[in-house]
């Protein structure tokens, strides 16, 4: 059976990263290990080198856009032909970020603008930004682009599938009432896994990538499928999501 992909995941956050991974691999999950800044993708790769079920994602966190000057940026668009995967990227506007905003949609707009960026797969931040990054996104065809935690109101949903976007699902959302009443909105079609470990929790503890497979009965539940139907729809749209984009 195809592994299933937690496709955000703080892999540095947790005290034991080894054991997090070696659990993944028991449990046939590959992780996609996101970064806040360059310097800790390359920590990363230093770290983790070619490691099987592993891969590394480049990224820029929003709500570090004020401390992050011109040469990380270009930091960053140095090492996009070396990075498989670009993560965590995106805007806040929520009463933290907004601060930050215009630093923010320079740093979003320059990343979005290069097309070796958005020929990759994206994990995007979003909080409080729903409309401004679904519109960017678009702008810049990000077909493989995922909205991380997606929060944001119900009428921007068509949008955003309109779009090509997809979205990921966590633990915390699968236990909110509100983010449920979002995921019997999102087209099945449309839904890939992530934990955003260690910062949800499941069963009371820090998310980890090998609590994915427990997400699957909930799923099935919302879906109207069991729990066959559920891992099928998502090894469906995992294929789809890592297929190359189709070219006219």
């Amino acid at each position: 059976m195809s592994a299933l992909w937690d496709t955000h995941c703080h892999l540095t956050g947790y005290d034991r990263p080894t054991d997090v991974m070696a659990e993944a691999a028991t449990a046939g999950v590959t992780i996609v290990a996101v970064s806040e800044d360059p310097g800790q993708y390359r920590m990363l790769r230093t770290r983790l080198g070619r490691r099987p079920g592993i891969v590394p994602a480049l990224g820029m966190h929003p709500l570090h856009a004020a401390s992050f000057t011109p040469a990380d940026l270009a930091r960053f668009l140095r090492l996009l032909p070396d990075a498989p995967w670009i993560g965590e990227i995106g805007l806040d506007l929520s009463p933290a970020g907004r601060p930050s905003r215009r630093a923010q949609l320079r740093i979003f707009e320059a990343i979005l603008s290069d097309p070796r960026a958005t020929a990759l797969p994206l994990t995007i931040h979003s909080r409080g930004a729903e409309l401004e990054t679904i519109e960017r996104l678009a702008q810049a065809g990000a077909s493989r682009a995922i909205l991380h935690w997606y929060t944001g109101p119900l009428r921007l949903l068509d949008q955003a599938v309109n779009a090509g976007l997809w979205f990921s699902v966590n633990p915390a959302m699968i236990a909110s009432a509100r983010a449920q009443r979002l995921l019997r909105e999102i087209p099945p079609d449309r839904v890939l896994l992530e934990t955003d470990g260690p910062f949800t929790r499941h069963n009371n503890k820090p998310s980890r990538p090998s609590d994915l497979p427990d997400l699957l009965p909930r799923l099935a539940a919302l879906w109207s499928t069991d729990k066959n139907g559920a891992r099928n729809q998502l090894n469906t749209n995992q294929t789809i999501f890592f297929s190359p984009p189709t070219t006219s």
